[in-house]
């Protein structure tokens, strides 16, 4: 969590690289301002695995729920970025979702695709808005296995490494539970 501009999405793909350094295989969407003579236009959702994109909103959009100046592009989320949550669940070690937001939280297979990742038995990593209230994110911030870290000026620069590191305790432990079987 955090505020908007203060590197969420750089923090998570920080960890993304951290994790895949160490040779996990790590999935899912990410979602970034897009900008055009320096003016921020809209949000572009790619699928980490496939690098696929879509547009998740623009100030242009014509049809979709409206959050501020921006109209929500519902077949874009659902075709790039639930998709790509969905094939992470499926195939790769580590889910990522950037991030889960009023923008996002529109799209009901977005909501079953979150929930089934986070239910599921892979550490999931996701940035949340900073604002954002809705009973998926109540439910997952109210697990027992969940951590929640506030990306901030000073914290941003070291949280990769400690996700990272969460996350990597979490499937050790798992491999060493099904070996055990």
């Amino acid at each position: 969590m955090g505020s908007p501009g203060v590197g969420k999405t750089t923090v998570l793909l920080k960890t993304v690289d951290a994790l895949k350094a160490r040779g996990f295989s790590v999935g899912g969407m990410v979602s970034r301002e897009v900008r055009s003579c320096e003016t921020r236009v809209g949000f572009e959702v790619t699928d980490l695995c496939t690098g696929k994109t879509g547009w998740l909103a623009h100030i242009n959009q014509k049809y979709g729920p409206k959050v501020g100046k921006y109209r929500v592009n519902l077949g874009d989320l659902d075709s790039v970025g639930v998709e790509a949550v969905q094939k992470a669940n499926e195939e790769c070690d580590i889910v990522a979702v950037d991030e889960v937001g009023p923008m996002e939280l529109f799209s009901e297979k977005f909501r079953i695709e979150v929930k089934n990742a986070v239910e599921g038995r892979k550490p999931v990593i996701s940035t949340v808005h900073w604002k954002a209230e809705d009973r998926l994110l109540k439910m997952m911030k109210a697990r027992q296995d969940a951590d929640t870290f506030m990306v901030s000026w000073e914290s941003r620069e070291n949280l990769p490494a400690t996700i990272a590191g969460k996350a990597y305790e979490c499937l050790t432990a798992t491999r060493l539970e099904r070996e055990t079987k």
